[in-house]
């Protein structure tokens, strides 16, 4: 019986969803679900600070859809979604009597682990330009934005001489981060862009006179699902 029911909901939605899009064939939306993959570059990296394996960005969320004009083609979206982002660099971040310590890596420590994650909350507010019709879907798009994130959780990690060390919550970590952002491509498959615009580091320092910001750019591959 349970199933019947099922059955019966799935036709009523199939056939509420047809008539709808008989009556209102111009009207369409593209909502969409979003994943994407980037490879992360830091920029401002003081000197002797490099990046040493791949630091990269994965993010999953939904982006409501808001026309601008009749064509349906130029809208305005918004979203929320959720971002993973992990450094890989040769700055050591330790504690010590409760005070961060920012240490930098040379070529006479050993380790084999050392990175920095941070999970997120994303906001993505886009103009969205494409060549989409109600039948048409597969078209070429261009999004152009900003991303607003807020990191409710940051992990550090480092495997290596004289002990491992693991800490949550940096509190020098800026968690209100803010960017640009573009997509473009065809389809499912669209090159990804962010220019960071915030520090990712704020009062953190290497020594007196070397602080620690950084800033990451972003490029990677986006794909809208439906």
């Amino acid at each position: 019986m349970r199933y019947i029911n099922i059955i019966l909901v799935l036709w009523s939605i199939t056939c509420y969803t047809q008539t709808k899009n008989s009556k209102q064939k111009s009207d369409y939306l593209e909502d969409q679900v979003y994943i994407g993959l980037t490879f992360i570059n830091l920029i401002d990296l003081p000197d002797d600070v490099n990046q040493n394996g791949f630091s990269n960005n994965f993010s999953i969320g939904f982006i409501k859809d808001i026309p601008l004009n009749l064509e349906r083609n130029f809208a305005l979206g918004i979203g929320l979604g959720y971002g993973q982002n992990t450094y890989f660099q040769n700055i050591k971040i330790s504690e010590v009597d409760n005070q961060t310590i920012f240490e930098l890596l040379d070529n006479t420590n050993s380790f084999s682990n050392n990175k920095f994650k941070a999970f997120t909350l994303e906001i993505p507010l886009e103009l969205r330009w494409r060549t989409s019709t109600l039948h048409k879907y597969k078209f070429w798009r261009f999004y152009a934005g900003t991303k607003l994130s807020y990191a409710f959780l940051t992990k550090t990690k480092f495997k290596g001489k004289p002990s491992n060390v693991k800490l949550n919550n940096i509190q020098e970590y800026n968690k209100l981060q803010y960017g640009l952002t573009l997509a473009v491509g065809y389809g499912t498959w669209n090159f990804n862009f962010y220019y960071g615009l915030s520090d990712l580091f704020s009062n953190a320092n290497l020594d007196a006179t070397t602080p620690v910001n950084l800033r990451d750019f972003r490029l990677g591959l986006i794909f809208y699902i439906f």
